[in-house]
């Protein structure tokens, strides 16, 4: 339960730096960068909230 807390706090940091630094970008080299680090960011929420749901519903969550 922890480590996929903590990986969802990753998360949060990531989508938090992707919209940072793509506020500033200089060129479309940075914006690739950061449209994939959004992107990755949100392909693990998804697995993260699925682990998340599937521990709760076998009562492993909170433990």
């Amino acid at each position: 339960s922890e480590s996929i807390r903590k990986t969802l706090d990753v998360v949060k940091t990531m989508l938090e730096l992707a919209d940072e630094g793509d506020a500033v970008r200089e060129d479309v080299g940075c914006g690739i960068l950061y449209a994939v680090l959004r992107d990755s960011a949100y392909k693990i929420k998804k697995l993260a909230e699925a682990e998340r749901e599937a521990h709760s519903q076998k009562g492993w969550w909170g433990e």
